[in-house]
């Protein structure tokens, strides 16, 4: 039912604007706001992108494409909409790029919210004193935006935020990977500067409650947990929630955030135009100066631990089923969801091998449902054999248990040190590993049809990492995996009796679970 409101009440009964619809916080909000029955617009570049999202089809979803910088297209997007959020903003490091950019957008932004007779405009803004000598050229940036915004004559409600704590926000995920693979650390004197971190699901209850607190509008708000912490105690908390060794750290006095960037930029998959701006910021204190909007708009705050907490606790069951998270009631903000930037998560290792084979797909499915026991794995046997007697030696259960007499499996059995997590007949195997390991690995066979009866069988392989000695793992065994992987494909179309057409071919594999594999659609040439 589409929540109407009385005016009279500070309500609106108009379409809701989310520019940067496909952005960190946008992304999140979107559908917070449409399970709230607001009837939303979503603004971005792309319409495919914000058609992917999870929402991009609600029935009370409207995508238009939009650019800050174009001036047209944003008074489109604005017509018709009460709330404005604006939620875009340009990392581009190069010199002075993103602040021009950030200035237009927000000239651009006043004017048609005027010209179209919005009512109200949220923006999300960066915390810390812009007076320090110290103050990075982005939160200069980010704050000039807020300022011109309210030039204009919509009122303007600026939310100030330190870092976000969240899997996809940029300043988390740096965190997180320098925490993972740096069990020593060289740092910059800004590791012992006071930071104010606020978890997304805060973050997101401050913008929503703007919409229903109208004596808010034309205000400036700091927002922020309920901890204060240096950033070397962050990194102390998240290795002890993560299970990691505590980093240890050696300051100097020498690295400048310039230099911190582009060491970021070279241990983390997270771009130096973003590490850049980011890392410029860490050199001056960013904690509240003031809490009113808690007592205006009260919610329970997430604390620092906790917000970390609930980041790891995504499994990578959860990571690579992202169709199905709609369907989920336990979902956190914090999780990572489809669409985010890929350094989103944390790291995830991947090998995929595929070759075509000539014959029937059902009698290549008998064998390949047939894997384990006494079976084996058609390929590399022995090398299977030493995995399973280092998995026992290390108080795991190895190859022991075998597998049942069924040759039918199905969600839940056990094939050796494996589980299996889901069976879709003749197309997909995916097993979930139970052997002892240094993080979490996935293991799936999948045949997908072809034309002139060929098949392609694909033999994947994910794993999650925990921290360096889980980075250490993978690399140590990726020769071979490459070589059993290369010989199962082999052993697998010999024992089905089927020709193999074209040799092995490694890959950079994605794993589709039931609810996202195309069973009729042929595959696609390899390259």
């Amino acid at each position: 039912m589409k929540k109407e409101f009385d005016e009279n009440k500070g309500g609106i009964t108009k379409r809701i604007l989310v520019t940067g619809a496909t952005g960190y916080i946008a992304a999140r909000l979107i559908p917070i706001l449409l399970r709230s029955g607001y009837r939303v617009r979503a603004m971005g570049r792309s319409i495919k992108k914000m058609a992917e999202r999870s929402w991009g089809t609600h029935s009370d979803i409207e995508l238009v494409k939009g650019d800050i910088l174009d001036r047209d297209s944003l008074e489109k997007a604005v017509h018709g909409c009460g709330t404005v959020y604006y939620l875009v903003h340009s990392m581009i490091s190069k010199q002075g790029e993103y602040k021009t950019a950030d200035r237009i957008g927000a000239e651009n932004m006043a004017a048609a919210a005027e010209a179209e007779n919005a009512e109200h405009i949220i923006y999300l803004g960066g915390l810390g004193d812009i007076t320090d000598k110290n103050a990075s050229r982005h939160l200069i940036s980010r704050n000039e935006v807020g300022e011109i915004l309210k030039k204009g004559s919509v009122p303007v409600t600026i939310l100030r935020a330190a870092m976000i704590l969240g899997s996809g926000s940029a300043s988390f995920e740096i965190l997180r990977y320098l925490a993972e693979r740096l069990p020593v650390m060289i740092t910059p004197k800004w590791v012992s500067m006071p930071t104010q971190p606020i978890a997304v699901s805060n973050v997101l209850g401050y913008l929503t409650g703007c919409i229903d607190h109208p004596q808010i509008r034309g205000m400036t708000f700091d927002i922020g947990g309920p901890d204060v912490y240096s950033y070397r105690e962050l990194f102390k908390i998240f290795a002890e929630e993560a299970g990691l060794t505590k980093p240890v750290m050696i300051p100097v006095p020498v690295l400048t955030p310039r230099l911190s960037s582009l060491w970021i930029h070279l241990v983390t998959p997270v771009p130096a135009s973003i590490a850049q701006p980011l890392a410029e910021g860490l050199s001056i204190p960013t904690i509240c100066t003031e809490n009113r909007i808690t007592k205006m708009i009260p919610q329970k705050l997430v604390n620092c631990r906790e917000a970390i907490r609930r980041t790891l606790q995504r499994t990578l069951v959860e990571q690579i089923d992202d169709c199905r998270e709609s369907s989920r009631l336990n979902v956190y903000p914090e999780w990572s969801v489809n669409g985010d930037a890929g350094y989103s998560g944390g790291t995830l290792f991947k090998m995929g091998y595929r070759t075509r084979v000539k014959g029937s797909r059902d009698n290549l499915w008998e064998i390949v449902e047939k894997i384990g026991g006494e079976q084996g794995y058609y390929g590399g046997n022995t090398l299977w054999k030493i995995r399973g007697a280092i998995d026992r030696l290390s108080g795991g259960v190895g190859l022991l248990p075998g597998r049942g007499s069924n040759n039918q499996l199905k969600a839940g059995d056990i094939v050796d040190f494996w589980q299996v997590f889901e069976v879709v007949p003749s197309n997909s195997l995916i097993l979930v590993a139970k052997m002892k390991s240094p993080g979490e690995a996935f293991f799936q066979i999948r045949l997908k049809p072809c034309s002139n009866q060929e098949i392609e069988l694909m033999i994947l392989s994910f794993f999650k990492p925990k921290g360096i000695a889980g980075i250490l793992y993978w690399y140590l065994l990726y020769p071979f995996h490459q070589w059993v992987f290369n010989q199962m494909s082999k052993g697998m179309t010999e024992k089905s009796g089927l020709k193999q057409i074209t040799w092995p071919q490694q890959f950079e594999p994605v794993l589709a679970t039931s609810c996202i594999l195309d069973h009729d659609k042929p595959a696609a040439e390899p390259s």
